[in-house]
């Protein structure tokens, strides 16, 4: 692709699987977060604060800052005390909260989807269009409607990477709501590559799945994840920001 680049770069990260066979009652959804930042920002603040965040806590960069991880005190969090632990999450968390970026989260109830249609669609892929829309409206607003943005996800496997791609294309191709080719092109990056936008997706994918599936649980990574949230030309953050599916 071609054409003046966007001011923008988008980041793209789930939690559950996309399976429809076999659905976890104990997390039967599939939440798709996509982060957007404006490429300034990213470059000049929130790679720097995440690079300092993990110096400071664990002499590195290298650790990788994944939920699942953090969440069950395994790899580098497995090290940390009570108290390095408290110190560490209230230290994220005033990073995201500092962090310059526009979230839209994607929540696929799994039992629901199965229950309404006879033949239901592909949970990341549907899950993927509806973000890829809400994507392209953003861009709209912000004045890049025709500006190449580059949409980097996380690497799942060959298999699944090559049926993503193909499903990308469909959509940008104009089969989405608007039915006009959006200007976005794709990235596929493993989280081995210690992308601070990749980690910030998968931070932040689990808390928007978990304040859909049970809101009145203490949710603190929701409650600064709920201003970062796209409200659309309206400020409504429902259908917008967060959209819930079906």
């Amino acid at each position: 692709m071609t054409g003046t680049a966007s001011n923008y770069v988008v980041f793209v990260d789930e939690s559950g699987d996309h399976s429809l066979e076999s659905i976890n009652q104990d997390w039967p959804l599939f939440v798709l977060s996509f982060c957007v930042f404006p490429i300034g920002a990213y470059v000049h603040q929130v790679t720097p604060a995440i690079r300092q965040l993990k110096f400071d806590f664990f002499g590195h960069d290298l650790v990788i800052l994944h939920e699942h991880d953090i969440r069950k005190k395994k790899a580098g969090f497995a090290q940390l005390n009570k108290e390095a632990r408290d110190a560490f999450l209230n230290r994220l968390t005033d990073v995201i909260a500092e962090t310059d970026m526009t979230m839209i989260a994607v929540v696929i109830d799994k039992n629901r989807h199965k229950a309404k249609y006879s033949k239901p669609e592909h949970p990341y892929h549907l899950a993927m269009q509806f973000g890829l829309e809400r994507v392209a409206a953003f861009m709209a607003i912000q004045g890049q409607r025709d500006r190449e943005t580059r949409i980097v996800f996380e690497a799942r496997g060959a298999k699944e990477d090559a049926a993503l791609e193909l499903e990308f294309r469909r959509v940008c191709d104009g089969e989405n709501r608007s039915g006009k080719p959006y200007p976005f092109s794709i990235l596929i990056a493993d989280k081995k590559t210690n992308s601070e936008g990749l980690q910030l997706a998968d931070l932040t994918a689990r808390p928007c799945g978990l304040h859909v599936l049970r809101p009145e649980q203490e949710n603190r990574a929701w409650d600064v994840i709920k201003g970062k949230l796209y409200g659309g030309r309206h400020d409504c953050i429902s259908g917008n920001g967060l959209k819930v599916f079906p």
